[in-house]
């Protein structure tokens, strides 16, 4: 696959599966974004800088799967080298660490027990695939 082409294919995954799930899902749950903000002390900031981190992490993710490993996330257009660099050196599951960093953060800033439930079931879904993936690639004995 060309640069060019996995650079858009990402850029269409990206707007569609995580945000989707950390964007459109969590504004619709906070009335699109109009309940008020936390009060309590501390919540505002740091719901700030977990959706920005976690929106630069994702942003930097999705650049390596086109650039590095010219391909995309989405399943129907894998990369075509493993991605080893930038954050993925670090973490092994970079995307699904930004996608819930950022839902966090709206549930701080918003002090919203709706979100925070709509993040625990992302958390069980999420480990619940990494363990499927895992077991997948695991040899039997």
């Amino acid at each position: 696959m060309r640069a060019a082409s996995a650079i858009a294919g990402s850029f269409i995954f990206l707007a569609v599966a995580p945000g989707g799930v950390a964007g459109l899902v969590p504004w619709l749950l906070t009335d699109r974004y109009r309940l008020p903000w936390s009060r309590l002390p501390g919540f505002v900031p740091v719901g700030w800088l977990l959706v920005i981190a976690g929106t630069a992490i994702l942003l930097h993710a999705f650049a390596r799967f086109a650039l590095e490993g010219l391909g995309t996330p989405a399943p129907v257009a894998p990369t075509e080298r493993l991605v080893v660099g930038g954050i993925y050196r670090h973490v092994r599951n970079p995307m699904y660490v930004a996608v819930l960093s950022i839902i966090l953060g709206q549930a701080l800033l918003f002090s919203s027990w709706t979100v925070a439930a709509y993040l625990e079931q992302n958390l069980i879904t999420q480990a619940r695939i990494l363990r499927r993936r895992s077991s997948l690639s695991t040899p039997r004995r």
